[in-house]
């Protein structure tokens, strides 16, 4: 089962971020998003609040718990539900909490160096970040024109309307955060959802249709 959160999360493109201190906020967030059809979000966990968002979102969907850089961490996620866990960051003790809970774990990294290390140990996705402060699009474009195998999760204040520009880039899915939610009611979260999978289909639909053509 485990390894179809990441099969949803390569299928749908996109991959959202809740990062807040308000359990209620992200709860209705997190339904606002599902409703549009997300079917896996990650929730950070740096504030305490989250744990309970967690249990909640989790009865509905599938949590990736995000942040964690701690065991007790991790066994707090877990114990609230998550089905899978996130780092900014890639350390072996991470890897040990995921093989011994059986539990997907994406690694965060910011260099090739550290995209490629994160590749040998089999991690499934790996979260590139800061992705915009890095380059951006052409920093995706120039790690993958070195290594097309990596699986690479882009995020860090990406917008909604960069998602496809990342996809066409070689990006397996692409996260995003404060972009899919600041601002808006749940109603308009729930719109621009449908609009950026609407987005993606149609992409896919395009790139299909040339593939068979050619």
């Amino acid at each position: 089962m485990s390894d179809n959160y990441i099969q949803m999360i390569a299928e749908d493109k996109i991959y959202p971020i809740i990062r807040c201190n308000n359990a209620e906020f992200a709860i209705q967030t997190a339904k606002a998003l599902v409703e549009g059809g997300i079917r896996v979000i990650e929730m950070t966990v740096e504030h305490p609040s989250m744990y309970e968002a967690i249990q909640e979102v989790s009865k509905f969907t599938h949590v990736c718990a995000g942040g964690i850089i701690t065991s007790l961490q991790a066994d707090a996620a877990f114990n609230s539900g998550a089905v899978m866990f996130s780092s900014p960051i890639f350390q072996m003790s991470l890897i040990k909490i995921s093989k011994n809970k059986h539990v997907p774990f994406l690694a965060g990294a910011t260099t090739a160096n550290e995209a490629y290390n994160a590749w040998k140990s089999r991690i499934p996705l790996i979260k590139v970040f800061p992705t915009e402060a890095m380059g951006g699009v052409r920093y995706i474009e120039d790690i993958l024109r070195q290594m097309p195998f990596l699986n690479l999760l882009p995020m860090g204040n990406i917008k909604l309307n960069e998602v496809v520009t990342y996809i066409k880039a070689g990006a397996i899915a692409v996260g995003v955060g404060r972009d899919f939610y600041q601002g808006f009611e749940p109603k308009a979260i729930t719109a621009r959802t449908k609009d950026i999978l609407k987005e993606i289909r149609d992409y896919k639909k395009w790139t299909n249709k040339n593939r068979i053509s050619q």
